[in-house]
């Protein structure tokens, strides 16, 4: 008789089991488009973003910008200004105001126009210099800022901004009479493409499809 009752209760539990598997609710990834549609802003003029260091920082990060922007975002026309003295100097203007992005757009026939600066705001070397120390390369911590704009050409109104904030080891880092720092690596994607990349993937977030479990 106990042997019945437990056999009945291994199989009630089965039983209370089995429907509550039933009634779970199932979770899936479920993709999310981009939140801007660059499609709908294009042909793009691109001005190569500005950068208060030496070496080739804002070159690397317009590159890296671009290449991330439109990874998710299909067939994509942009055209490249190259920096912004020699964009100016296409349409007679000296600086990036509205009547300059208008006649940018009128020019090179755009309707939107990306622009940028990368801001080195701290560089702090992981080793202290001997003030006898003429000149040098180092390793560094730098701090850095991305500031990307998308500008309507017709308007000069900014239609889409973002920023990032990074830190993160550089390497090749010269230092000149103890105080001026540059970089100047011979391939400044090894010496602080890391640093680029972290700041490019958190400002083109908006261009790019991402997943939520649902």
């Amino acid at each position: 008789m106990k042997r019945t009752s437990a056999l009945g209760a291994v199989v009630l539990l089965g039983v209370l089991a089995t429907l509550a598997c039933g009634t779970k609710t199932q979770t899936v990834n479920v993709m999310v488009p981009p939140r801007i549609d660059l499609t709908q802003h294009e042909m793009i003029g691109v001005i190569e973003f500005g950068s208060d260091a030496e070496g080739e920082l804002g070159e690397l990060a317009t590159r890296r910008f671009t290449e991330s922007a439109r990874r998710d975002q299909g067939m994509i026309r942009m055209v490249g200004f190259g920096p912004s003295d020699a964009a100016l100097e296409t349409v007679d203007r000296h600086e990036l105001d509205p009547e300059a992005f208008r006649a940018l757009g009128q020019e090179h026939g755009v309707r939107t126009i990306l622009v940028g600066t990368l801001t080195i705001s701290d560089i702090r070397p992981d080793f202290s210099i001997a003030s006898s120390l003429r000149s040098g390369s180092i390793t560094a911590q730098v701090e850095a800022t991305l500031n990307v704009e998308l500008i309507e050409a017709d308007s000069g109104a900014s239609i889409w901004s973002r920023s990032a904030n990074a830190s993160q080891k550089v390497a090749h880092v010269s230092v000149f009479g103890g105080k001026q720092f540059a970089f100047d690596a011979s391939d400044p994607e090894r010496a602080y493409g890391g640093l680029v990349d972290t700041l490019v993937r958190q400002v083109t977030r908006d261009f790019q499809v991402s997943w939520e479990r649902r």
